[in-house]
């Protein structure tokens, strides 16, 4: 048996006010086109299928015509799990429908539990799979009053837990004292992991981190999403983010996308390699002088799909107006599009009110950017004032998750 582990696809993303469809509609290309080549069994999606709770009708059709184009094939079953920016009711409001084509839903937590946990069974073999979705805190934890961040954090850490351990227990009754691998699947933060621009919010003052040593040892496999970074948690090699397929930062251009392959063979997995995605666009960083980077400029190819290169330009000099109009004029000509330039060294800090002046648009400031930069001007060093930290991180939870 032959498995796929993705997960946030984010599509209907925009970089920089930049609409990312193209790419991603080559994404899901290239995927369709490399499950059927490879034969792939299943194919598991670990959340953040959409970038935002309300999907436009764009990114809907190309989810749905994706999961159309692998009916009646190699592909038998999709298991797809709510991320944190996934609607639970969008997700879930097809899932009777698309369980007739054998794909499973699970948009949230569910209760019973069991309604997670689903024994898939192609010819000879068969796999189990917990399917998690992103946990929201009011999905696994009852509200006490009076209780401090510090106490919720704790307890939410402790529900986490306490779920993939129902998970694992009733998929072990599933396995009828024979030998079947079970996987988790899971979207969260797990301690350790590396992160990107696209999701700093996420490692400071949220709830709900955990580590390796916190899922069962009864799963030969965890599937995460969440992080777009490919790797490994805690080292081990069973326990994996496969990434995001596309960039979604220009804090991402160092490193390839990924997917993960997982090869099963008499009831034992055999085989967890990273299969490397093509590079659909050309987004890339490039530092230096104003001289060198137009001259670096020429050098920019549109690559293997032909769509228009972007960029990030870091300059190591104090530029004028007239160094900027040149750097876009000489990408302009080229055909390619700059999207941010930067200086590498601030000589001075910029308080917030000139930053909302100066910045092209306001969607490319976080909330939390916005919080650290505000206290900074009021002279608050969040370093000794975790508990503000803390705070505002706990009230930005619970707008996002309301907003979902």
């Amino acid at each position: 048996m032959k498995i796929l582990h993705t997960a946030d696809w984010h599509l209907g993303h925009r970089l920089h006010e930049q609409s990312q469809n193209e790419e991603q509609q080559l994404f899901l290309n290239w995927l369709s086109a490399h499950i059927l080549t490879e034969k792939y069994d299943v194919l598991l999606i670990s959340g953040d299928v959409f970038d935002t709770g309300m999907p436009s009708s764009q990114s809907l059709n190309m989810y749905y015509n994706f999961l159309i184009g692998l009916n009646n094939s190699c592909c038998k079953y999709i298991v797809i799990t709510g991320g944190n920016h996934d609607s639970p009711g969008t997700l879930n409001a097809p899932k009777e429908l698309l369980s007739v084509l054998d794909i499973k839903v699970v948009g949230k937590a569910t209760d019973p539990i069991k309604k997670e946990v689903f024994k898939l069974t192609i010819k000879n073999e068969e796999v189990i799979v917990g399917a998690v979705p992103y946990l929201r805190d009011q999905d696994v934890r009852k509200a006490i009053a009076g209780e401090d961040f510090l106490d919720i954090n704790d307890r939410y850490k402790k529900a986490l837990i306490q779920h993939y351990t129902e998970i694992a227990t009733y998929s072990l009754t599933l396995k009828e004292n024979k030998e079947i691998p079970i996987i988790a699947m899971g979207h969260l933060f797990a301690i350790g992991g590396s992160i990107s621009d696209s999701e700093k919010d996420i490692s400071v003052g949220n709830l709900g981190h955990i580590g390796a040593d916190d899922f069962s040892d009864e799963f030969d496999y965890v599937a995460l999403g969440h992080l777009h970074k490919p790797q490994r948690v805690g080292g081990k090699a069973h326990i994996r983010y496969s990434g995001s397929p596309v960039m979604l930062s220009f804090s991402e251009t160092n490193y390839d996308k990924k997917i993960v392959k997982l090869q099963i063979e008499e009831t034992k997995i055999t085989e967890i390699n990273e299969i490397t995605v093509p590079k659909f666009r050309n987004i890339l960083k490039l530092k230096g002088s104003v001289v060198s980077c137009i001259n670096q400029l020429k050098n920019v190819t549109r690559g293997e799909y032909n769509l228009a290169p972007w960029i990030e330009i870091i300059l190591d000099e104090n530029a004028t107006v007239l160094d900027i109009s040149e750097i876009k004029k000489s990408a302009e000509e080229l055909l390619l599009k700059i999207l941010k330039i930067t200086l590498s060294k601030q000589e001075k800090m910029v308080g917030l009110e000139v930053l909302l002046e100066n910045v092209k648009n306001i969607k490319t400031l976080k909330p939390l950017d916005v919080f650290t930069q505000k206290c900074q001007e009021q002279g608050k060093d969040l370093s000794e004032h975790k508990d503000i930290l803390e705070a505002f991180n706990e009230a930005l939870q619970i707008a996002q998750e309301q907003h979902s």
